[in-house]
């Protein structure tokens, strides 16, 4: 289920995975991937007990998961069974799901990605202006993921690139 269309109350602090892709998703592909995604979070579980879970395409470029573990929490295996289709999704499409030397951000109004070294190069050689907003892939709460997942460059871990 989307977290848009699910019981899980915005103001609740579940616990997030974001798998940022290094692209958009074009549009064939979100269908699958939702599909995926709907499937296999009907039937996630955690030693046998269902997780409550969602997840919704975030800016079309990213996947954000999404749990309750006030009610059953995720287990190493239940993570594990994610990270699994996550890595099918990744494998078919090539999106570099699991690529963490990576930076997004907004520019323009639209999402970029660039390798994390081209990135620190731009920033510094002034390629890149100081009027960007960057991703931080690294919330592990949903409250946080509201309030933080996209932040002005002053204001985020790229900051100390600058």
């Amino acid at each position: 289920m989307k977290i848009e269309e699910s019981s899980i109350v915005e103001t609740n602090d579940y616990r997030v995975i974001i798998y940022p892709a290094s692209r958009p998703f074009e549009t064939k592909e979100a269908k699958v991937i939702t599909e995926k995604l709907f499937d296999f979070l009907a039937t996630w579980a955690a030693h046998g007990k269902p997780l409550d879970s969602s997840f919704k395409i975030e800016k079309n470029q990213f996947i954000v998961v999404c749990v309750d573990e006030e009610k059953e929490m995720a287990s190493g295996c239940s993570i594990d069974a994610l990270g699994k289709i996550i890595r099918e999704i990744d494998g078919e499409y090539q999106l570099g799901l699991f690529d963490r030397m990576k930076a997004s951000f907004v520019q323009n109004n639209e999402v970029k990605t660039l390798k994390l070294q081209d990135f620190k190069s731009q920033l510094r050689s002034g390629e890149l202006p100081k009027d960007i907003q960057v991703f931080d892939f690294s919330k592990n709460t949903y409250l946080d993921f509201l309030s933080h997942f996209l932040l002005p460059l002053e204001k985020s871990w790229a900051a100390g690139i600058a």
